[in-house]
């Protein structure tokens, strides 16, 4: 190859370096995540919420075929733990039953619940792996709620595996005015009732028509989920 094609800046390199051109793109984004994120983005418009007394984890349930039921969107992990996500369906599901099983291993091993941090850190370290071998990252985002000795808890975890702690998340189709939606309606004082009116809202918005959502709230009593009639 001559010395001018080694020169020449592909889409996909990191810089002059095409060592790895699978991985990087300009400036030095993770392509394979950026295209996993974009996959995340269409899929259902899913909501965290947290106050010091509970969290509520919605995702909206999207039309299907006739005579075709729709795919769970609320998932239990363990009693005091629920997660929701947005994206790939099948790597969603994939995701749920490893932190299922991370928190049926700690159980067994400890006879105690694992604390919300830590599951989700396990998630994180799953997903990274993903991005440092030549493999597909999970084109899946996941919301965790639980409740543990530190209290009420809130967690996303991204396909780069990153993860963020706080009071209010969206995520899916149109999650920037979902989450617009929230930021303007939050309140840490208010109730369940109050809570599902502001997550059905956000959703609302962000489909421009109104919702079919599926449901589920932490409390300090452990994690339920729920049914709405809209």
């Amino acid at each position: 190859m001559s010395e001018d094609n080694n020169s020449v800046s592909s889409p996909y390199s990191f810089g002059n370096n095409s060592r790895y051109p699978y991985y990087y793109g300009q400036g030095g984004r993770l392509v394979l995540v950026d295209n996993a994120l974009e996959a995340v983005n269409k899929g259902s418009t899913t909501i965290g919420l947290k106050t010091p007394e509970f969290a509520l984890i919605s995702s909206h349930i999207k039309p299907t075929l006739p005579l075709v039921d729709p795919n769970e969107k609320i998932f239990v992990i363990d009693k005091h733990i629920g997660a929701n996500g947005a994206g790939y369906i099948a790597d969603i599901e994939h995701l749920i039953e490893e932190i299922r099983l991370q928190a049926q291993k700690h159980r067994i091993s400890y006879d105690s619940s694992i604390d919300i941090r830590s599951i989700t850190k396990h998630l994180s370290t799953y997903l990274h792996n993903y991005t440092i071998y030549a493999v597909r990252p999970q084109a899946a985002s996941i919301i965790i709620a639980g409740v543990d000795e530190n209290g009420i808890q809130l967690y996303r975890v991204d396909p780069s595996g990153t993860y963020l702690k706080g009071g209010g998340f969206a995520i899916g189709y149109s999650s920037d005015v979902a989450l617009d939606v929230i930021q303007k309606g939050y309140d840490t004082n208010m109730n369940i009732e109050q809570a599902l009116k502001l997550s059905n809202e956000a959703i609302e918005k962000a489909i421009g028509e109104k919702p079919v959502v599926e449901s589920g709230i932490v409390t300090s009593k452990g994690f339920t989920k729920i049914k709405q009639e809209l």
